[in-house]
């Protein structure tokens, strides 16, 4: 009896399908080819970083390493694939309001004009950190390009 039940369950075990060692490596494979590149959304630029006795915004700069004619990209958000806002020409004025924690980009407030305007509201202190919501453009640039001229 004992040697019908091994030879039964030995014949069945020979009767199944062959299970294919890479099916993972295929949904994994599948699963990168279909999704897309990850974007991250708009991260604010945060004014009134060092408390209220100081200004709004620190420090200004200008654009470094840029030819006559030529602009940078402002971003949503301190990343490279985050969407583009705007641009800045060569030679742009802007406030520099805060930085990303690996210190490759820089949160500005700038106008269009190119110059650094009191109006944008961040040349004087404020109450409280918080998001900059005036009257000027807002958004993050490589620091690589920057060049400080004040703070």
């Amino acid at each position: 009896m004992r040697a019908a039940f091994l030879l039964l369950t030995l014949g069945l075990i020979g009767c199944g399908e062959a299970v294919k060692d890479d099916h993972f490596a295929q949904d994994v494979k599948a699963e990168r080819e279909a999704s897309p590149p990850v974007v991250p959304g708009a991260v604010p630029v945060r004014v009134g970083e060092l408390g209220a006795s100081f200004d709004a915004c620190g420090a200004a700069g200008t654009t470094r390493h840029l030819d006559a004619g030529e602009t940078l990209p402002v971003r949503a958000a301190p990343f490279e694939t985050s969407p583009e806002i705007g641009r800045v020409a060569a030679g742009t004025q802007f406030f520099i309001c805060t930085r990303s924690h690996d210190q490759r980009w820089m949160g500005i407030v700038y106008e269009d004009g190119g110059t650094l305007s009191p109006a944008c509201g961040v040349s004087s202190p404020v109450a409280s950190r918080g998001s900059y919501e005036g009257p000027c453009r807002s958004g993050w640039i490589s620091s690589a390009f920057v060049k400080l001229i004040a703070g």
